[in-house]
């Protein structure tokens, strides 16, 4: 298992960038738009140490911070806490080893790369597969049990 990121919640997203750049010296590595949940913005940053690495395959370590363009989403979840996410060598062999010690999912590996699940204090936990599977059951007809962000 690899750290790969942390993901934070924000609620304005020029003054986060301008704190976590101006101010900590993060640098921007990658940005993703992407349209679930009304379109939403990830925008990954690095330590200027981490830059190579995190540009690199493993993509870490990095920030990772979310926003939301729903307004309604955004003020509803942007004061929550995020998810931390380390690499696994294979998503359905972590899983399993999940559930065999009584974690459930949050959201399953459907797309046999990506499960979140909860530690006891609610932080959201996510694998990310080093390659990507195939999907197959029993993950694909597994639903989400919890808002997963």
């Amino acid at each position: 298992m690899k750290y790969m990121h942390t993901l934070i919640k924000v609620k304005d997203l020029d003054r986060s960038l301008a704190f976590y750049q101006d101010v900590m010296g993060l640098v921007e590595v990658r940005r993703m738009e992407r349209e679930p949940l009304g379109g939403f913005t990830l925008v990954f940053l690095a330590a200027d140490g981490d830059v190579e690495s995190a540009n690199s395959a493993t993509f870490a370590p990095t920030v990772e911070l979310l926003y939301f363009k729903d307004e309604k989403l955004r003020e509803e979840h942007a004061a929550t806490a995020g998810h931390l996410a380390y690499r696994v060598d294979n998503i359905y062999d972590a899983c399993n080893d999940l559930i065999a010690k009584g974690v459930p999912l949050i959201r399953p590996p459907r797309d046999g790369m990506t499960a979140i699940f909860g530690t006891p204090d609610a932080m959201k936990v996510e694998f990310v597969s080093t390659e990507r599977q195939v999907p197959c059951e029993p993950w694909l007809s597994m639903k989400d049990t919890d808002f997963w962000f």
